[in-house]
């Protein structure tokens, strides 16, 4: 029996891809690694973070960050938790990488984000709010294919 076409194997990567991406969406608040991300789509991590690259524009460790950056700035938004305890909420492990992958993605700090935030988004629908406020990481990266996402 032979072997998968070049073209079926990269069609099976492709799918493996997104689970490795839904997943991600899904659990970024758990401990999560590229290793740990790789072992559950049966792939080594230099092949994962190379494929995830090519994909999706970004490695997973830094998907991974634009989810749970994504996801803080929601928390922030509420203004009922405190930076520290929206570090913890959306995974992070330590307060100063937090607050340094927060600021790289969003400009600001996540104090101060929460402050100008309360202010600026009064009185906008959660669903714009969210929206207008969304990180984006590697602009002048390319873009992905539709079908690929």
């Amino acid at each position: 029996m032979a072997g998968k076409s070049a073209e079926e194997q990269r069609l099976a990567d492709l799918a493996r891809l997104r689970r490795v991406r839904d997943r991600i969406d899904r659990e970024y608040a758990q401990p999560l690694d590229v290793d740990a991300l790789a072992r559950g789509a049966n792939m080594s991590s230099g092949h994962l973070s190379r494929e995830f690259r090519r994909a999706y524009g970004e490695s997973p460790y830094s998907y991974l960050m634009t989810r749970r950056v994504e996801r803080a700035m929601a928390l922030l938004r509420h203004g009922e938790l405190s930076v520290t305890e929206v570090c913890f909420a959306v995974g992070g492990s330590s307060l100063g990488t937090f607050s340094t992958r927060f600021s790289e993605l969003v400009g600001m700090s996540p104090s101060a984000y929460k402050e100008q935030v309360s202010q600026a988004a009064a009185g906008l629908p959660a669903c714009v709010a969210k929206r207008v406020t969304r990180p984006i990481r590697n602009q002048e990266a390319p873009q992905a294919a539709p079908h690929l996402l």
